[in-house]
Formats: C-alpha cells, sequence, structure tokens
C-alpha cells in the first residue's frame, strides 16, 4: 500500500480545506493513504470556500469501492437549484488494489477508515487523506494525553537545561 509521506501540506503546495483533528484523539493511527474525492461542480466550489465539516465523517467500501459518509459540504449559494445534497455519500477515487486492501483490513481486522484531512493539491484537485485506524477506548485516550503531556514537560526541561 502506497503511504503518504510525513511532509505537510505547505511542503507539497497544498492548501487545507478541512482538518479531522478529533480523529487524533479518537482513534491509533496506522496507516494514511491519499484518495481523490469525486464531487459535483457545486461541491468543487463550496470546498473552494472552505466550508467543509469532517467530523462525524467515515469512509466504508461498499460493492467494490470506497465511499465517504457523513462529510458535510454546504451547498454552494450561487448554484440555486442545480445544487447538491450536503451529506451525500461520495465517491473516493483509489486504486483498485488499494481498494481491495482497504476492504480486506476494514473487514478482517475490525478497523475503520477515517477521514484525516481534505486539501486541494497544488494543481487544484480535492484529495482526501484517510487513515486505518483503530478506536481508543477511554483509559487509551487518558493514557496518550498523559503520554503527550510527558513529553512536552520533558522538552521544556532540555530547553531549561539548554540556556
Amino acid at each position: 500500500m502506497a503511504k503518504t509521506s510525513s511532509r505537510s501540506a505547505s511542503d507539497t503546495g497544498a492548501r487545507d480545506i478541512a482538518v479531522n483533528r478529533r480523529a487524533f484523539h479518537d482513534y491509533d493511527i496506522l496507516e494514511k493513504v491519499e484518495a481523490g474525492i469525486a464531487l459535483t461542480g457545486s461541491e468543487i466550489k463550496s470546498v473552494r470556500q472552505g466550508k467543509v465539516s469532517l467530523q462525524e465523517a467515515y469512509a466504508r467500501p461498499e460493492r467494490g469501492e470506497i465511499w465517504l459518509v457523513g462529510a458535510h459540504i454546504a451547498e454552494y449559494d450561487a448554484a440555486a437549484h442545480f445544487g447538491h445534497e450536503p451529506r451525500r455519500p461520495r465517491r473516493l477515487l483509489l486504486h483498485r488494489s488499494q481498494v481491495q486492501e482497504l476492504s480486506r483490513e476494514v473487514e478482517q481486522r475490525g478497523l475503520t477508515l477515517v477521514p484525516l484531512r481534505l486539501y486541494l493539491n497544488k494543481r487544484g484537485l480535492a484529495k482526501l487523506e484517510i487513515a486505518v485506524a483503530r478506536g481508543r477506548r477511554h483509559y487509551d485516550k487518558r493514557q496518550a494525553i498523559a503520554r503527550r503531556e510527558a513529553e512536552r514537560e520533558m522538552g521544556r526541561a532540555l530547553r531549561r537545561a539548554a540556556r
């Protein structure tokens, strides 16, 4: 499976439209994959205006394709009655081998496909970064927060010692 690099959006010339910060809190991210997303004309215009929410979204395999479910792309005002439904399922554009591998991991290992961020690449195409993730239990979340706090304290102590 082709994994995305750890480069930030500014390194690649991409512009973040929506980021699902809650996903990093609720899930252990195992693997990241970049996917295209099939949008209508009014949807891409709304995306370019930044009117997107990934908060309750997830992806699921269905009939040999991966679908983004629950993402909210606000209606584009200028589209009038030619607009779109804000929460309709949207098809993700992946290679067949990627779809098969992601489907297998979700079905066999009980993992979840979570959207992490929606962005426009340097060519202006909408891309969605999805992750294969395992849900965290409540105590896992507390441990992750404690670990982050400990790392911050160590960093502060090292900076103070370096002065």
